[in-house]
């Protein structure tokens, strides 16, 4: 096992890396207010990695309450929310009521923002069990729901007071997920470590043939960086904002296309070539490094075009997004592979011209 901390003084916490500490109580226990306990899951995760967990709250003498929720972003919603208010007040759940949320991205931002607003804030766990949320979404506090007209738009920072990834849950993830979350694990190297992206164009078929000596490495990687971000900027005043790397164009896609169209993971690598070809053209970028970018994407199952969606469309849904001030949207461009930057002076023309 490894352990990361994030380090935000009095709310900071560790995030446990390893095989099989679903049945590890023993990380857990130092982490619950009280012997109450909520488990936030779905159906699909549920039937894979609930027992192992009520196991562990077992020795511990504790009977949580289950809550299982319907599978997919298109239920990161108001009402699925709703779902998790009524358990709580239905099985009187108090202020010390420890949440754990076990899953995936969509049950890690849901039971977070549940565990913020319920009773104005009650504790709560991450354990996540699909690579894309091992690597980033259940790390730095992030919560939320999606609305329709944009991703993850009602939310709030919240951090967990344990982040749990036990590696040996991605054996049960299918192909396509796992993909996803190398999308997010190849954004780490492109925004802020060169050596890292080189690293992944040396071992990507490691990654997707699940070796666990370099899934472990890689999980690591990505949560050191983001960690390290995470303690510098918790609210995204300013380099936090960096971590959006691609996902400007990404929402606007998964948006458009209909929640759980494509997975998060597919949008953001598309919308990675995106801000590649932007980067290029405002001169930022040499030409010959988007084929290096293209090329790991690919080799990683990755799409690299976005859908047919309108240019209009596309200003449409991006100007809902989270970095946008006084009308101007903020892109993450690349200076070079490792190095990323925002940058809010981006004309129309130049944006249109990386339409096909």
């Amino acid at each position: 096992m490894q352990t990361l901390k994030v380090d935000l003084a009095e709310r900071s916490y560790p995030i446990h890396i390893g095989s099989g500490l679903l049945s590890r109580p023993d990380l857990i226990r130092p982490y619950l207010a009280s012997a109450n306990v909520a488990i936030v899951t779905n159906t699909t995760v549920g039937k894979l990695y609930l027992q192992p967990l009520l196991a562990s709250m077992q020795s511990l003498d504790i009977k949580p309450v289950v809550i299982i929720l319907p599978d997919g972003e298109a239920y990161k919603n108001t009402d699925t929310l709703q779902l998790i208010y009524d358990a709580l007040l239905q099985n009187r759940c108090d202020r010390k009521t420890t949440l754990i949320a076990l899953g995936g991205g969509v049950i890690g931002d849901m039971c977070g923002f549940a565990a913020a607003t319920y009773q104005r804030g009650v504790p709560f766990i991450q354990i996540p069990t699909t690579l894309l949320s091992q690597v980033d979404s259940s790390v730095g506090g992030k919560t939320g729901i999606n609305h329709p007209q944009g991703k993850n738009m009602i939310g709030a920072f919240y951090q967990p007071k344990l982040v749990l990834a036990d590696t040996s849950t991605l054996n049960t993830l299918s192909d396509r997920e796992l993909s996803s979350g190398l999308a997010e694990v190849i954004k780490y190297g492109l925004l802020g470590d060169e050596k890292f992206f080189e690293w992944l164009e040396l071992n990507i078929e490691k990654l997707l043939v699940r070796d666990k000596d370099s899934l472990s490495y890689a999980i690591k990687r990505s949560c050191e960086m983001k960690a390290e971000i995470v303690a510098a900027d918790e609210r995204e005043s300013g380099q936090r904002a960096l971590l959006n790397l691609g996902h400007t164009f990404g929402h606007a896609i998964e948006t458009a296309m209909g929640y759980g169209t494509w997975l998060h993971g597919e949008a953001v690598a598309a919308g990675m070539v995106m801000a590649t070809k932007l980067s290029i053209k405002i001169g930022w970028l040499k030409s010959g490094e988007i084929s290096r970018i293209e090329k790991l994407l690919q080799r990683a199952n990755l799409p690299i075009s976005p859908p047919d969606i309108s240019f209009i469309k596309f200003i449409d849904y991006m100007s809902y997004d989270k970095k946008t001030e006084f009308g101007k949207i903020k892109f993450v461009l690349l200076r070079k592979i490792g190095l990323a930057e925002l940058h809010s002076q981006i004309s129309n023309i130049e944006l249109q011209s990386i339409f096909p």
